[in-house]
């Protein structure tokens, strides 16, 4: 691609997701997607858009406060602020627990299911709170709730190394996920306007990953380690995910240029490499599951949240490219993963998708899953704002 059709390329790619985001995507899930009941949203949507009864996850509830949040912020002129409203009191009155930390698992009817301490979801409540706050006239509750949350975290579950304990008393490994989503959500706080906690928590969180979380003898992001930051022992610390690798080279990427880290955006620009290189089903053109560092493939599925990580992945890479040949490339990486996201879109319902592509390029015939609108949507946003700034 030369420079100018890539970039139209791009265009192209993001006109026409947000014209299916906006006519079909916000409007099917916004109808069918949430529980008028019980409150909440429905953890799944059936092909045909029926309801599948399920317990509710937490992290969906807060990934769909997110989605119809950053909905609002798009301009979609859709009911988006009710959505937001009724998710977030269902999420206040039914998922916060009286120490701060959020439950894993409500029934359809906010009873407590599973109380368990999970970082991810304490991660995933600290986003949806950042989300809220920024289409809010009075955040005072969600941003009080909020730092509540990180003050437990902090308090009595900080890792005397870095980042934070996966619960108490200590359960190994440590997880590399968890930061990662602990660190967009404190980054999604600072571009609200929180306090400068979170911007030292973001800090701690980016410099542990450059220290630790990347194996400096070849550049991968790996996912388990043990009470030390130390690679877990035998396969379990050679695992990773090419999806992790877009991901969190988009997040080192936005706070490598904030802070002004080129060693951050260096370490990004490997960590997608790889994935280009040596993540992909090439026949498919899609970033695979799973991998063993000496390329091994331990899950040759195609999840389609990976799809939307290598477009975000990219999109920063081009944006901070040294040269005119680098971003071409990165702008036809986030074209490839662009077209090979609208794939999981060909459903028989508009505004559906499907959630696993098998290595042959057939999918799982399943429910389509309410938590993939974050990253869908996300990954949309990222598209528009890159666009915007040309």
């Amino acid at each position: 691609m030369t420079h100018s059709s890539a970039l139209d390329a791009v265009k192209t790619v993001t006109d026409e997701l947000t014209d299916w985001l906006f006519r079909q995507a916000l409007p099917t899930w916004y109808a069918f997607g949430i529980d008028r009941s019980n409150g909440g949203f429905h953890e799944v949507l059936g092909l045909r858009c029926e309801v599948v009864p399920a317990a509710r996850r937490v992290r969906v509830t807060a990934r769909q406060i997110f989605t119809f949040a950053l909905a609002g912020r798009f301009g979609w002129s859709g009911p988006w602020k009710r959505a937001v409203d009724d998710g977030l009191s269902y999420f206040l009155d039914h998922c916060l627990l009286p120490n701060g930390a959020v439950r894993m698992v409500t029934e359809a009817d906010g009873s407590p299911l599973d109380d368990t301490f999970c970082l991810y979801d304490q991660a995933f409540a600290l986003f949806a709170m950042a989300a809220a706050a920024s289409v809010l006239e009075d955040r005072s509750a969600v941003e009080t709730a909020a730092v509540k949350l990180r003050t437990l975290l902090l308090t009595d579950y900080k890792n005397p190394v870095a980042g934070f304990e996966e619960a108490r008393p200590r359960s190994l490994p440590l997880k590399a996920n968890p930061h990662m989503h602990t660190f967009e959500a404190c980054l999604a706080w600072e571009e609200v306007g929180g306090d400068a906690v979170w911007s030292q928590l973001a800090d701690e969180v980016a410099e542990l990953c450059l220290a630790k979380l990347i194996d400096p003898s070849q550049g991968w992001l790996k996912e388990f380690f043990d009470g030390k930051w130390n690679l877990a022992e035998g396969d379990a610390g050679r695992i990773c995910e090419p999806g992790h690798q877009f991901e969190w080279a988009w997040l080192l990427t936005r706070w490598g240029v904030s802070r002004q880290r080129p060693d951050a955006i260096a370490a990004a620009r490997r960590l997608v490499e790889l994935a280009e290189t040596r993540g992909l089903n090439v026949a498919q053109d899609v970033a695979i599951m799973e991998l063993y560092d000496n390329d091994v493939i331990r899950d040759g599925t195609a999840r389609m949240w990976s799809q939307t990580e290598r477009i975000k992945g990219n999109l920063l890479l081009a944006e901070t490219a040294d040269s005119a040949v680098d971003r071409e490339r990165h702008l036809g990486y986030v074209v490839r993963g662009a077209r090979a996201l609208q794939r999981f879109f060909e459903t028989d319902t508009p505004g559906l998708w499907r959630d696993r592509m098998f290595p042959d390029g057939s999918f799982k015939i399943e429910p389509a899953p309410a938590s993939t609108f974050y990253h869908i949507i996300c990954a949309i946003d990222e598209l528009r704002k890159f666009v915007a700034r040309q």
